[in-house]
């Protein structure tokens, strides 16, 4: 049976990722199997930057930062699979936007190994809010380190 990892806090969230404020955008991930899959949460405040120009008047969570916080729920997957220290992401398929995303949300995020190999891998994302998905796709990782630096 594959190890299992519970609640992995803020603190040990920066040791996995080299992402920092306000760019690291996974608060907890719930639970994890390296390698294999990983459930979190990404808490969306008011306060973060983004919401003074996106928008002012209704403020939405970009869209680009839902693929951003599964990428790094994904990226926490690779990590601990044993990838280098820094994951990029180098694909964004299918990623479909069913809902906004508001202040005040608990973005649940989902991740899981579809393919990979030779230093890359894919995963089949999803994340919803109160039960509802919002936004699902697949995301494709690199290891630098694997690859000679090509992604």
């Amino acid at each position: 049976m594959p190890e299992v990892l519970t609640d992995l806090g803020n603190e040990r969230i920066r040791e996995i990722l080299p992402h920092r404020w306000p760019m690291l955008l996974v608060d907890r991930v719930e639970r994890v199997e390296p390698g294999l899959r990983a459930t979190g949460v990404k808490n969306v405040a008011a306060t973060e930057p983004w919401f003074q120009g996106h928008f002012p008047d209704e403020a939405v969570f970009p869209g680009v930062l839902v693929t951003e916080s599964l990428a790094q729920l994904s990226g926490v997957v690779f990590a601990l699979a044993g990838a280098g220290p820094i994951g990029y992401l180098t694909g964004v398929r299918s990623m479909r936007f069913r809902r906004p995303v508001r202040p005040g949300d608990a973005l649940r995020l989902a991740t899981e190994r579809s393919a990979g190999g030779r230093g890359f891998c894919e995963y089949k994302v999803s994340a919803r809010v109160d039960g509802s998905v919002v936004a699902e796709g697949s995301i494709t990782l690199a290891d630098p380190s694997a690859t000679n630096g090509k992604v």
